[in-house]
């Protein structure tokens, strides 16, 4: 039983260890395949010890070496079975290491009361050694390879550029520059973006207003994501969506160090009643070193059209604010979690109304994407995936200058 024990284990952490150390997506995620693969061979090295201390007894000290052998088995399983039961979601897997732990402690047992002769004091140190490394290493497997905690954040910018009227000056162009940089040093997927401008018309009081207008204008805060301000004078419309579209890819990325531009021109007839333009620029990004995402990130439905959509989707497309649906698998940043739980979908909404345009994304089983998470299950998402979501707006110019041209 020790024997066969040891070979199964033996067989699962080379597997699992050989796809980390070959496909893993950060550094210590390879060192941490490397060191199972290690802990691999020890236990295939034990399972060879176990045979040779109970029928051949060739070896001196095959009674250490098996001992070894069996800890090495016994901890690695435990530490993965504690792994699997906390993340995994696949009932196969922690009873495999459930059995797997409990026949290497019997190994451990077995080969214990055989009265191994422990030579001193080099062979305790190096058994210590080999045990605090396979402790490492699991350890390393359950926090290196989770959520990389080295925060980065890339930037937007958006900046305006002169104004061109057209030959007949009947209608202007304004150029806006949107600028992503990325300074850290890891890279990111590109989920979604989305720019677009909001006109505004903004009339002036012919006398000071009241402080109740002010209370007034700032009860629509939360109704609308522009915030107006509190203004003795001016008085501020709802605004409305001039332009919108995507300014990036979907599915594509920026590197580490690296830096993406690209310009939108917005124009507008020269009689138009607005008063500003707003501009405003989003990205919702996911960290390359804590998913895979798998291409491509197709459309899958119109919330307008006759395809099967999430039902809150709907509610708001009632209301007034459409969305385009896309989506894509996505895979874990390690084996285990890989194998252990269920598959995954990016789902992006890319929505427009009235009054803006804005990008959502979730990740979830395919099937539940109806369900609303919950604030810690969000936060969850957020640490394991990497999801990053910018937002870089209002910058606003006024139009009177413009306007006033003949």
């Amino acid at each position: 039983m020790s024997v066969l024990v040891l070979l199964v284990t033996t067989l699962l952490l080379a597997w699992i260890g050989l796809e980390d150390f070959v496909h893993g997506l950060t550094f210590p995620g390879r060192l941490t395949g490397a060191v199972l693969l290690v802990v691999s061979f020890t236990t295939l090295v034990g399972a060879a010890a176990v045979l040779d201390h109970y029928i051949r007894q060739s070896f001196p000290y095959s009674g250490l070496v098996a001992l070894i052998g069996t800890f090495a088995a016994f901890l690695t399983n435990a530490m993965l079975l504690a792994q699997t039961v906390k993340n995994g979601e696949s009932a196969i897997y922690p009873a495999l290491f459930s059995v797997l732990t409990a026949g290497s402690a019997y190994a451990v047992f077995a080969v214990w009361r055989t009265s191994v002769v422990i030579p001193a004091p080099k062979r305790v140190a190096a058994a210590l050694i080999v045990s605090s490394v396979i402790a490492i290493a699991n350890f390393g497997y359950e926090n290196l390879f989770q959520p990389y905690q080295r925060q980065t954040q890339p930037l937007i910018t958006v900046s305006m550029g002169k104004p061109v009227l057209s030959k007949g000056r009947t209608a202007f162009a304004v150029p806006v520059d949107i600028t992503l940089r990325n300074h850290g040093n890891v890279g990111f997927y590109v989920l979604g973006t989305e720019f677009h401008a909001m006109g505004k018309q903004v009339r002036l009081s012919p006398k000071d207003r009241l402080r109740q207008q002010w209370r007034t204008d700032a009860q629509q805060w939360r109704n609308s994501t522009e915030v107006n301000p509190l203004s003795r004078r001016e008085i501020h419309q709802p605004g409305e969506l001039i332009e919108a579209k995507p300014w990036m890819s979907n599915g594509s990325w920026v590197e580490a160090n690296d830096t993406y531009a690209t310009r939108v021109v917005v124009q507008l007839p020269m009689n138009t009643l607005y008063d500003q333009v707003a501009f405003y620029a989003t990205a919702s990004l996911a960290r390359k070193d804590q998913l895979v995402l798998q291409p491509p990130l197709d459309f899958v439905a119109y919330s307008w059209g006759k395809e099967k959509v999430p039902g809150w989707v709907k509610q708001q497309q009632k209301a007034g604010l459409d969305s385009l649906i896309y989506r894509a698998r996505v895979h874990e940043n390690n084996e285990l979690d890989e194998r252990t739980r269920d598959p995954r979908f990016v789902t992006v909404y890319w929505k427009f109304g009235t009054h803006g345009s804005s990008v959502q994304t979730s990740i979830a089983r395919k099937g539940e994407e109806n369900r609303f998470a919950t604030p810690e299950e969000v936060r969850e998402l957020v640490s394991r995936y990497g999801l990053v979501d910018l937002v870089t707006g209002p910058v606003e110019r006024t139009l009177w200058d413009i306007k006033s041209q003949r």
